[in-house]
């Protein structure tokens, strides 16, 4: 699956979702788009999901007008410290992970 690291997490953090494609907003070259822009672009790319931990995305934006999907990972901070624990479940969700579906890990 080809995933796109929102800006707001730790560019590190894609060397632990092993078995996907992982790039980030910044690597693309898309720092500071705002999120419809971001996700309509992204979704032009051929990306699968935005991994994210801005909980709001999903009720700022029409996902289902998208053909992308929304992880949304429900840490305390962006630390990597904090995001590390949760990747056995993002791991397992997005082997069931769907088109414009919106996904919590907690």
């Amino acid at each position: 699956m080809r995933l796109l690291l929102d800006e707001n997490l730790p560019h590190e953090f894609r060397n632990d979702i092993v078995g996907h494609q992982c790039e980030t907003v910044a690597y693309n070259g898309w720092s500071g788009k705002r999120n419809g822009d971001l996700l309509r672009t992204a979704a032009a790319a051929g990306f699968d999901a935005l991994v994210t931990n801005d909980s709001n995305i999903p009720h700022q934006q029409n996902i289902a007008a998208l053909p992308l999907s929304i992880v949304n990972l429900l840490a305390p901070t962006n630390n990597l410290e904090d995001l590390r624990p949760l990747v056995p479940a993002l791991l397992e969700s997005l082997q069931a992970l769907e088109a414009n579906q919106v996904t919590y890990v907690r």
